[in-house]
Order: C-alpha cells, then sequence, then structure tokens
C-alpha cells in the first residue's frame, strides 16, 4: 500500500508542477473549446496576476506534495486548486473525462489531507 501511495503522490506532485510550468512556458497545446468555455477563459485572462498565482500554487503544492516530509503541507497548499478544477469541471464541463480526472485528483488529495490528519491537529487545539 505504501508503494501505491508514494507513486499515486508523485504522479500527482508532477501532474501540478507540469500544469505549473505551463501557465509560464506555454508548451503543451490548448484544447478545443466551445465559444462559452472561450469565453471564462479570456474572463480570466483579463486578471494579470491571477494566472501566474495558480501557476506559483501549483508549482509549490505540487512539489511539496512529491516528498513525503512535506505531503501534508503539499496538501493543503494544492486544496484550493483542486476544490476549483472540480467545481470548474463541475460547472462548466459536462462532456468528456473532465469531471473524472479532477474527481480523482480531488479524492487523492482529500486522502493524504486524512493521511496526515494528526499532523494538523495542533492548528485546532
Amino acid at each position: 500500500m505504501k508503494i501505491i501511495k508514494t507513486i499515486l503522490c508523485v504522479l500527482f506532485g508532477l501532474m501540478f508542477v507540469n500544469a505549473g510550468l505551463d501557465k509560464f512556458f506555454h508548451y503543451m497545446p490548448m484544447p478545443e473549446m466551445k465559444p462559452e468555455d472561450m469565453k471564462i477563459y479570456e474572463a480570466m485572462g483579463t486578471l494579470s496576476w491571477l494566472i501566474p498565482l495558480v501557476a506559483v500554487i501549483e508549482l509549490a503544492g505540487g512539489l511539496l506534495f512529491i516528498f513525503p516530509k512535506t505531503r501534508a503541507l503539499g496538501a493543503i497548499v494544492i486544496l484550493p486548486i483542486t476544490v476549483g478544477i472540480l467545481l470548474h469541471n463541475f460547472v462548466f464541463t459536462t462532456e468528456g473525462p473532465g469531471i473524472a480526472i479532477a474527481g480523482v485528483l480531488f479524492l487523492i488529495n482529500i486522502w493524504m489531507i486524512g493521511d496526515n490528519w494528526n499532523k494538523y491537529k495542533p492548528m485546532f487545539s
């Protein structure tokens, strides 16, 4: 079970590192979008600080998530991003594998938060 958790966490972290780097360097092709989806994407682009902020959080959270010593912090850092991905896909995407992938990412994130719950307990006492 430990090897499965390690593999999932490394892949999860690398996915977010890749997503963060792509926001800076634009090396992955843009998927075809419906006009309604394009309007949402353009609206987010008008806030010049939003995409770089998300990219930095994805990079930091992804890197922290990869390593067992920092995984608890990485899980909390990346949680708002996974919630945003899940909500975006649930509300705006009705086709394709987006909701399933977002759900899996969210569940992995929640699993790691639960797995590291003892590290968060001092914040609540």
